[in-house]
């Protein structure tokens, strides 16, 4: 992949599994994960990103994870490693490592806690994609970083060839629209907000890097496709469904509340690393009572998608046959 420019849809942040007697890193159930969310339609997956607990992670134990991921997705989408750190060469080592492990893009973050200025933001992605040689994805997320890039600081990245896209966690349902006229209308944009993700496609964007794509991979698929489609029905129908699962799976802080989601679904131990702990009663309950409605549709999706794939498989082998 030279670039994002092709892609779009829903990209799952996939959580990293942790063995609950260890805490070490649960691999199969990772590429589990994986190879669950692209069979039903994702169009990429993220490792090791905020929701896969990078900053609790040792560097081998972040490769480990690309190579699982890479292996069980064999190209069948994109592979993107999420790169952060305070400091730039162990960004860029990070980088280098998962060029090694096999990723096909980067998603890289500002350095959290160091709050520098829109010009050292700058030299840090520099820094980061000229020593990758992978095509670079901005993070934008001031949440976490404490600080943010601007609109022109973003700009003038895309015009050096610096970044090839950027997952924007704002929620500002503006901005789109200014980086259009900044960046133009081939910057691809999206959306790190699962719960404004609808209206950022409707603001021109591409899609969105998701938590809740590692609950309800189809679904999230499918509003994508809804919208692209131009079937507006459906799009309100799953945008709808899908909302209380948003605001549920951020009742606590990412990814507490996703991992004890995937619990429920048996994919997943809910144990995150310290300084992070399991998710309480009261958040386990608006899970419950969010997925009640969201599970059943899920796999009613996957089953259909499940046979699709056999028809089309039965049907290449005649043709091969006659």
């Amino acid at each position: 992949m030279k670039s994002f420019a092709e892609l779009r849809g829903s990209i799952p942040a996939l959580v990293m599994p942790f063995d609950p007697d260890s805490l070490e890193p649960d691999l199969p159930a990772l590429a589990h994960l994986a190879d669950r969310a692209v069979l039903r339609g994702v169009a990429g997956l993220v490792v090791c990103g905020t929701t896969g607990e990078a900053p609790a992670l040792r560097p081998e134990e972040q490769a480990r994870a690309l190579h699982a991921v890479v292996e069980s997705v064999a190209g069948r989408v994109p592979v993107i490693a999420g790169i952060g750190g305070s400091c730039t060469e162990s960004a860029v080592a990070l980088a280098e490592g998962a060029g090694h492990a096999g990723a096909t893009g980067l998603l890289v973050s500002a350095p959290p806690y160091v709050r520098p200025g829109q010009e050292g933001l700058r030299a840090h992605i520099r820094a980061v994609a000229a020593r990758s040689g992978l095509p670079v994805m901005l993070y934008d997320v001031p949440s976490r970083a404490a600080v943010a890039f601007t609109d022109e600081t973003v700009a003038r990245l895309w015009e050096e060839g610096a970044i090839a896209a950027i997952k924007d966690a704002t929620a500002d349902l503006a901005r789109p629209m200014r980086l259009r006229r900044l960046c133009g209308a081939e910057f691809p944009q999206f959306s790190g907000d699962d719960g404004t993700a609808a209206a950022h496609l409707a603001m021109g964007g591409m899609g969105c890097v998701s938590v809740t794509a590692n609950v309800a991979p189809g679904l999230c698929a499918a509003l994508d496709a809804a919208w692209r489609a131009g079937d507006l029905h459906r799009f309100a129908e799953l945008r709808d469904l899908l909302a209380p699962l948003h605001a549920a799976l951020f009742a606590e802080t990412n990814p507490v509340p996703v991992k004890a989601a995937l619990s429920l679904l048996s994919l997943c131990a809910p144990t995150p690393r310290l300084p992070l702990l399991k998710a309480g009663e009261a958040t386990l309950a608006l899970l419950a009572r969010a997925m009640v409605d969201v599970t059943p549709q899920e796999e009613t999706r996957a089953r259909a998608m499940a046979r699709s794939r056999e028809l089309k498989a039965a049907l290449r082998w005649r043709r091969a046959a006659a």
